[in-house]
């Protein structure tokens, strides 16, 4: 378990899908951020249209031109009241400086009039310009969802089942390494057995064979007989040699399995063992366990729940959303006291409501395609639980089947035994031939491989049962 590369990966796996979890858990509270940025433009926004402008600035010319006419009607006025300081004895030329003086004077007054006008229409001018050729602007919001139309309740509960499905994921995983090494484990365990029954066969044809060429020295026995006894002795050698290669790469397949190196040097407690049939016990047959524990079950009815909760989180998309907003915004230039150079900011604080009318029923389609899953995904839910309820009964029905041919083998070596002991006690008295000892012997050496045979599928026909019924653990 601690060296396999699945599990590993299965564990990450739980691990993205618990920071998932707590990702989601996140929506529920409010999000803060910062925008920043800067704006250079080719033109500047202008309040003032061209003619404000010049109107503005030209503002003590255009009344001094509108004054040109009252002062004609002035001096036209002066020089009637001269006439008649003159008339009444004045001087004249008293009277025309001083009329020139007076003349002047209102000449000086108008002009200097006009050029302060023009000035602070000036003034008013550059007043109103914007300068936003450079912007610089920034605020902080920060945003409660109060309601997203149970989109959020949804995305958690969705995220929470996630998690248990990549739970139940790695419990499979670990229940499917599980299986696979035991197959390994008791693949070896028969290969070390019929290693030792093939030595075993060995050493009987090669009795028989030194019998045989002792009985050809004699005279009693022919040659042929002795061939047909050498062969045999070869194909015994054979087969040891095929059984000792695959034990060994089997042995191998079991290190890499378990996280070994290869050429670890493991001998396995059932090595030695003669009976195996008593190494484990069947369990009995449950049905309803297997549907409470397979986690192929559990991550089905998983993914059914996660597929109402996708359903529910699209129909959020037909609900109303409110959220709560407030924030503090700053701006260079700034408009809360007139056009300024500078950075100025303010508070703000809002609800902001959204309402779906009209989307040509996208919501809609994508709701019934989420519906139409959710129904696939249960009757694969369905399909699921009757196959296993299958799988369970055809395990039970194995390991009986197992038991019974077991049984069926060890009669089968009473009489292969009895068969060879007969067939010895007859050769060594002389009554019979070589050939019938051979018979003899690869009649033994089948019922003994068809025994270890039903010994092996009797401990894989009880770890089938465990596999179905969900019992298959690290600690069993």
């Amino acid at each position: 378990m601690r060296n396999n590369k699945q599990l590993s990966i299965s564990k990450l796996k739980q691990d993205v899908a618990a920071n998932l979890r707590r990702s989601a858990r996140t929506k529920y509270l409010p999000h803060i951020s910062a925008i920043g940025t800067y704006e250079h433009t080719s033109k500047e926004i202008s309040i003032l249209n061209e003619n404000q402008k010049s109107n503005l600035s030209t503002l003590g010319t255009r009344m001094a031109s509108g004054l040109s006419s009252g002062m004609q009607s002035i001096s036209s006025n002066l020089q009637g009241l001269g006439g008649m300081l003159v008339e009444a004895g004045a001087s004249p030329a008293n009277v025309s400086a001083l009329l020139n003086q007076m003349g002047s004077q209102l000449q000086g007054g108008a002009g200097s009039i006009a050029g302060q006008l023009n000035t602070e229409g000036q003034k008013i001018v550059d007043a109103f310009r914007t300068d936003t050729r450079n912007i610089w602007a920034g605020s902080v919001m920060a945003l409660q969802p109060l309601f997203m139309g149970g989109s959020i309740v949804a995305l958690n509960r969705l995220a929470d089942l996630n998690e248990q499905l990549m739970a139940n994921s790695a419990n499979a995983r670990q229940q499917a390494i599980i299986y696979s090494t035991d197959q390994i484990y008791w693949q070896v365990v028969s290969l070390k057995h019929k290693k030792k029954l093939a030595e075993g066969y060995l050493d009987l044809v090669k009795k028989l064979d030194s019998d045989v060429q002792k009985m050809i020295a004699e005279g009693v026995a022919t040659r042929s007989e002795g061939l047909s006894v050498s062969v045999k002795v070869s194909e015994a050698e054979m087969s040891v040699q095929k059984v000792s290669d695959g034990l060994t790469l089997s042995r191998m397949l079991l290190c890499q399995q378990i996280g070994l190196p290869t050429n670890e040097p493991i001998v396995l407690v059932d090595e030695e063992r003669d009976n195996l049939q008593a190494v484990a016990i069947v369990p009995q047959k449950d049905v309803q366990q297997a549907v409470e524990r397979r986690p192929e079950l559990k991550m089905l009815e998983t993914a059914v729940d996660m597929s109402r909760q996708a359903t529910n989180i699209l129909k959020a998309g037909n609900l109303p959303q409110v959220a709560l907003m407030g924030g503090y915004t700053v701006s260079n230039p700034n408009v809360l006291n007139g056009f300024e150079k500078k950075f100025g900011g303010l508070w703000n604080v809002g609800v902001l409501v959204r309402v779906p009318l009209w989307n040509w029923g996208d919501v809609a389609y994508k709701v019934r395609a989420s519906k139409g899953a959710t129904a696939i995904a249960n009757l694969e839910l369905e399909e699921a639980r009757e196959k296993i309820e299958l799988q369970v009964n055809q395990s039970s029905f194995h390991a009986d089947e197992a038991n019974k041919r077991l049984a069926m083998a060890e009669n089968s070596i009473k009489r292969a035994e009895e068969n060879l002991r007969t067939a010895n006690l007859g050769f060594s008295e002389g009554v019979i031939s070589p050939t019938v000892v051979m018979e003899a012997q690869t009649a033994w050496l089948q019922a003994q491989s068809q025994k270890i045979d039903a010994q092996i599928d009797v401990l894989l026909s009880i770890v089938d049962l465990q596999k179905a019924q969900g019992l298959l653990s690290a600690e069993k």
